[in-house]
């Protein structure tokens, strides 16, 4: 996929929907508005108000998974170098984001869904 981030784990779409149809034990963290969240998330997706909520909720030994709406939207990249400045390693970045996601047919949640 293109728009790979040098130095931080990237999946792809088929990667990401592999693993939540495992229910692999991660956290999917959606790196955008209350607002765009409340519209449009990845099923099991979170998202937080403020860094402080988002360190209180994750463990530094859980997988991470951070996007936001698409290649263009840096909210997710921001929220990584957040996590890794806490000493958060295990977080990986989905690209693509939402509308990578919905392109591909998969399930949304939301009020716009």
């Amino acid at each position: 996929m293109s728009g790979a981030t040098p130095g931080l784990p990237d999946l792809d779409r088929e990667q990401l929907r592999a693993k939540l149809a495992r229910k692999e034990p991660l956290k999917l963290v959606m790196a955008s508005s209350d607002w765009a969240f409340r519209a449009k998330h990845i099923p099991g997706s979170i998202h937080f108000k403020t860094p402080e909520e988002m360190f209180a909720a994750l463990g530094q030994d859980e997988e991470i998974v951070v996007y936001c709406s698409n290649l263009d939207c840096h909210a997710s990249l921001a929220t990584i170098q957040k996590l890794r400045a806490h000493g958060y390693q295990n977080v990986h970045h989905y690209p693509g984001g939402l509308i990578d996601w919905e392109a591909g047919g998969l399930p949304l949640e939301g009020d716009w869904t």
